[in-house]
């Protein structure tokens, strides 16, 4: 074999190794994605379903000025920790990312108040399933999902001036279309997510750049899951 023949084959061997680092790096880094995202759901469905459970808890919360710093709080962390991960140490965005989960969960206490228990469940394994199936379309598809998702975010805004608009008119029927439309655009959303998620993984970045890196894709999966959840028990959950 040739001098030149011999480099060809060791850039080849050295091109396909590079390739299979990345792409065990890739999915370590996934993987450390829907870790941080299954664990913050788990916290959230046990504090709001202690806290259910829990009449005196229920009152402080819900029954008192409390419930405005309960229903707001997660929305403040979400913004602080989006604007400022670059900032943060991993550490302190990580818990940051615990405290918020559990919040959510005090928020979402009432929903065991406002349905059965069986249909929470039925709708959460639905959820998993259609947001099981999106994330591995946006995972594995070669299509450029950016396009997508630009239309899901004007949808997104779409869905919150309605909703404002809603607290006044209290309209059912309104509610009812807001809940469809809010599945279309989560579902939607967790595809683009998810592959948005996949391109911002480096091989250069250090430990620290990728577990921030990790905590908000899981944050941004989180989110899209929470909210599809929310919007098919609008319209499938069975109230008490």
């Amino acid at each position: 074999m040739s001098k030149i023949e011999d480099k060809t084959v060791w850039r080849a061997q050295r091109g396909a190794e590079s390739l299979e680092g990345i792409d065990q790096g890739l999915r370590s880094y996934l993987s450390r994605v829907y870790m941080f995202m299954a664990f913050g759901l788990l916290l959230t469905g046990g504090v709001s379903y202690a806290v259910s459970n829990s009449p005196e808890m229920m009152q402080l919360i819900f029954g008192t000025p409390l419930q405005w710093l309960v229903i707001f709080a997660p929305l403040g962390l979400v913004f602080f920790m989006s604007y400022r991960i670059n900032s943060l140490s991993f550490s302190t965005a990580q818990a940051l990312f615990w405290v918020y989960s559990a919040t959510v969960g005090l928020s979402l206490a009432s929903i065991f108040l406002a349905y059965t228990g069986t249909s929470i469940a039925r709708v959460f394994f639905i959820t998993s399933s259609m947001f099981g199936v999106m994330s591995f379309y946006g995972y594995t598809t070669r299509r450029d999902l950016s396009g997508m998702g630009s239309f899901m975010f004007m949808g997104l805004i779409g869905i919150i001036i309605a909703s404002i608009v809603n607290m006044f008119l209290q309209s059912s029927a309104m509610q009812f279309i807001i809940s469809i439309i809010g599945v279309v655009v989560f579902t939607g959303l967790t595809a683009y997510d998810t592959q948005a998620i996949k391109l911002m993984y480096y091989e250069g970045d250090d430990e620290e750049v990728l577990g921030k890196k990790a905590l908000m894709g899981a944050l941004r999966l989180y989110l899209d899951f929470l909210n599809l959840f929310l919007y098919m028990l609008h319209f499938m959950g069975d109230r008490r």
